[in-house]
């Protein structure tokens, strides 16, 4: 195999997020749901002889040190693999926008590179890699919409009814360590139970994290307005600044200003590449 090409990479919402307590160490534990949605980065990849790992950027410019290109070298490091790759890049899910679109992409690529560098390793090796990129990292390896608990290692699959659902995603961003390190976040919400949320999926719970990024970033609130002026009920997923809201009937949002962004996504019942590495130990 000498190349890999229209590699997914989907992104991911926060159905709820919850902020339980904070440990000893500074880690947050929380409670959330993770579903996967059709808005997908792509990559490609083109085998190198050499070691060498490089990238371009076919739309939006990416850091010169992004997760896509740590993912590729750390997987080198742990197998101590001497080929190469380049990878291109359509990036289309937006940064700093609480979609998970840059930890997707870290798990794609140790998806596609396990299997074009021939290296045989098992899901459990990947997901020890790829949590040094990224908690969340570990998710979208193994592919399935997930009950995540703790500091987000603790990840049970469960199915979601097919649904469709309205994404807006402002031109501004959040950086997220400043949300986790501001004074007013709660971090003591009531634990609660899978059978809670199963009775009603898509309007259960809050993100905690929400009433800090509107306090920070104006075009939050600005975008759950535009939703609930329209009569849709709509929350933050992650740390922001996108915001989402369950398609229910047939309204729809008003238009969103200039260089934000509108997109009506259906979820995945599984990632397009799972079984990609077997999930034996």
């Amino acid at each position: 195999m000498k190349s890999l090409h229209d590699v997914p990479a989907p992104a991911k919402l926060n159905l709820f997020l919850h902020i339980t307590g904070q440990r000893p160490d500074g880690y947050h534990l929380m409670q959330s749901v993770f579903m996967l949605i059709d808005w997908c980065d792509t990559l490609h990849f083109e085998k190198r002889p050499n070691g060498n790992v490089s990238r371009e950027d076919l739309t939006v410019k990416l850091p010169a040190d992004d997760l896509i290109t740590r993912a590729a070298k750390l997987l080198q490091q742990y197998t101590g693999c001497a080929q190469g790759v380049h990878i291109a890049v359509d990036k289309q899910i937006p940064a700093q926008a609480g979609m998970g679109g840059g930890s997707s992409d870290a798990a794609s690529c140790l998806l596609a590179l396990n299997q074009l560098w021939d290296l045989k390793l098992r899901l459990p090796a990947l997901e020890k890699i790829g949590l040094q990129l990224g908690a969340d990292v570990p998710f979208f390896l193994r592919g399935q919409n997930a009950w995540v608990e703790g500091i987000g290692e603790q990840i049970s699959p469960l199915t979601l009814p097919a649904a469709q659902f309205w994404v807006i995603k402002p031109s501004s961003g959040i950086e997220t360590p400043l949300i986790f390190a501001h004074p007013a976040l709660q971090r003591a919400t009531k634990p609660v139970t899978m059978s809670d949320f199963a009775a009603v999926p898509y309007d259960f719970g809050h993100n905690d994290l929400q009433p800090i990024a509107q306090a920070m970033c104006q075009d939050v609130s600005k975008a759950l307005e535009l939703l609930s002026n329209s009569g849709i009920y709509g929350k933050m997923t992650g740390s922001g600044s996108a915001v989402f809201a369950h398609c229910t009937t047939g309204m729809k949002p008003s238009p969103v200003p200039d260089h934000w962004q509108l997109r009506k996504c259906s979820n995945l019942e599984v990632h397009p590449l799972q079984g990609w590495a077997s999930s034996d130990s």
